[in-house]
């Protein structure tokens, strides 16, 4: 879950950055591209390697069928992980999507208002159908972080393992969304179809 988060972050971040620049991509040059990829994952492993050495830790959810940071431990040393991870793992991501698409759909009308290129509606594509995966990420991950929130600083027992079950799977399944939004929102794979 937070390498799809951060991994959007960075694609919204790079998506405008390549959108608003006045010369043409170098689509040769993979540098770029690695160094999202390289950062995704170390951003990752920065936030889920804490709980294995002794900062919060990790436990059965729910029903116990599945294995997650632990939740329901009220101590500030759990606490304190849980808030940051909420933070750092989700706001701040979110924060980044935000702002840079924000940005980009601000600087595509202000295009499109001039030029109707196809260049550029293939880019209002590509806009659309990234907004479309940030928006069922979101959908998928606010309940479970809800949840976990709830879990961590409502009563004890508010938040049963049943009540827990949805959250955490449609949470878990959001990493199947993307390929099939990129499948009916993407013109050239819908044309073979």
């Amino acid at each position: 879950g937070i390498i799809s988060l951060s991994s959007l972050a960075v694609l919204s971040y790079e998506r405008y950055c390549t959108m608003t620049r006045t010369t043409e991509a170098d689509t040769t040059n993979y540098r770029k591209s690695w160094t999202g990829i390289i950062l995704s994952w170390t951003y990752s492993l920065l936030w889920t390697v804490p709980p294995l050495l002794g900062w919060s830790s990790y436990g059965p959810e729910g029903p116990g069928i599945t294995c997650s940071v632990n939740w329901h431990s009220k101590d500030a040393n759990n606490a304190s992980y849980i808030v940051c991870l909420f933070i750092f793992c989700l706001v701040i991501p979110f924060a980044i999507i935000v702002y840079s698409y924000g940005k980009l759909l601000c600087a595509v009308r202000q295009v499109s208002s001039i030029s109707k290129g196809p260049g550029r509606s293939r880019e209002q594509r590509i806009l659309v159908m990234v907004v479309v995966m940030v928006v069922c990420f979101l959908l998928c991950w606010l309940p479970y972080a809800a949840v976990a929130l709830i879990a961590t600083f409502g009563k004890p027992g508010l938040i049963t393992p049943a009540a827990s079950i949805i959250p955490a799977i449609l949470a878990k399944s959001s990493t199947v969304y993307n390929p099939i939004i990129y499948v009916f929102l993407n013109k050239q794979v819908s044309e073979m179809l």
